[in-house]
């Protein structure tokens, strides 16, 4: 059998290995320059205007964003149920109360209708996900924000370079979160950074991942340690010479998938909307998990499932939901299997990938 095809797969170069040699020749390991350096350059990639923070996960991001955005006891955040855990946890460890709602069904991001109809007194703000690499929609989004006077926050951890009507996701709300975990578009090896609409908001999100601390032993704030190390800024600085051309190879990969599938539903993509294919995910509405299985035991090409399990049916956060019915969320968690579009690939590896799938697809047509 051809080798195993993974849904998804980091890519570390000979760059990314020198950059990490050079700073751990440098002595200076901990947070220092390259971080500092990684942030400003970030911003001017993805977010020209607005300052940026590094930490040491993409979790940590949305909690000190949070945070930092005074969200607390008696809060409520508005969320999807369907994406990772890490967005409604974020929200509860503020001691604030994740509010779920469902999606619209082809995006898979927030439906800007069920969040209006979720708002109440003590909602404090929104907080959307550009999930798998697809925008939310912000334009419906930013209305809603705005007409109850409540805050827009961004979950872009999928989302390196996807854009909205020329805008990029990231500079919509008070702040904004991308993950650089191993598998993400781009990596620092693990962290996330944090955009924000504010300088204020920025010192915040640094006092509070340095033990709240700007100056040493001049703790301001009760805060943490959610430093990021200048070996995993340096790993990120050398990836975001790459993300662009690695972005445009996934679309380019997208489109193939997209032409010449068939016997499932490709993803759509919304009007003015750039996706960057941190996955691509498709719809199969009759036996999901049957059709994954398939696809690695007869044709050995991996697909993952991202996310068979809402989050208002975990265990850890089910008590903010009970009894709580979100159609177009069950109905995602039961067809959606996202299929490798990495750049890693060759076109080989495209073909099997497009013969496997048509093959499993009529096989259970």
């Amino acid at each position: 059998m051809s080798e195993f095809i993974p849904p998804a797969k980091p890519i570390i170069g000979d760059e990314e290995r020198a950059a990490v040699d050079r700073v751990m020749r440098s002595g200076m390991i901990a947070q220092g320059p390259e971080v500092a350096t990684f942030e400003s350059e970030f911003s001017a990639h993805f977010v020209p205007g607005r300052p940026s923070v590094a930490v040491n996960s993409g979790t940590a991001g949305l909690h000190l964003g949070l945070l930092a955005a005074v969200v607390g006891a008696g809060d409520e955040v508005i969320v999807p149920s369907f994406t990772f855990a890490a967005t409604g946890n974020s929200v509860a460890l503020t001691g604030g109360t994740p509010v779920f709602v469902d999606i619209e069904p082809d995006t898979f991001t927030l439906d800007p209708e069920a969040v209006a109809a979720a708002i109440t007194p003590k909602t404090k703000g929104i907080l959307p996900v550009h999930l798998y690499g697809h925008p939310a929609r912000m334009r419906e989004l930013e209305k809603i924000a705005a007409e109850h006077g409540v805050a827009l926050y961004e979950d872009a951890a999928q989302a390196h370079g996807a854009s909205l009507d020329g805008r990029p996701v990231g500079s919509f709300g008070e702040f904004a979160m991308f993950s650089l975990y191993p598998t993400k578009n781009m990596t620092s090896g693990e962290g996330g950074m944090v955009t924000t609409a504010t300088d204020e908001i920025a010192r915040q999100v640094k006092l509070l991942r340095n033990q709240g601390m700007e100056r040493q032993y001049e703790n301001e704030v009760i805060g943490f340690n959610a430093r990021m190390t200048d070996i995993h800024a340096a790993i990120g600085r050398v990836q975001l010479t790459k993300v662009d051309a690695w972005t445009k190879t996934r679309q380019a990969n997208a489109a193939f998938l997209d032409a010449n599938l068939q016997g499932v539903i490709v993803p759509p993509v919304a009007d003015g909307a750039v996706h960057v294919y941190h996955q691509y995910t498709i719809r199969v509405p009759e036996d999901r998990d049957g059709f994954v299985a398939a696809l690695k035991s007869e044709h050995n090409v991996g697909a993952g499932v991202y996310y068979p399990i809402p989050n208002h049916r975990l265990p850890s956060l089910t008590h903010f939901a009970p009894g709580l019915d979100l159609p177009e969320t069950e109905r995602a968690a039961r067809e959606v299997a996202s299929l490798p579009v990495h750049p890693s690939l060759s076109q080989d590896d495209l073909e099997r990938i497009v013969a496997a799938v048509n093959t499993v697809a009529g096989a259970g047509a």
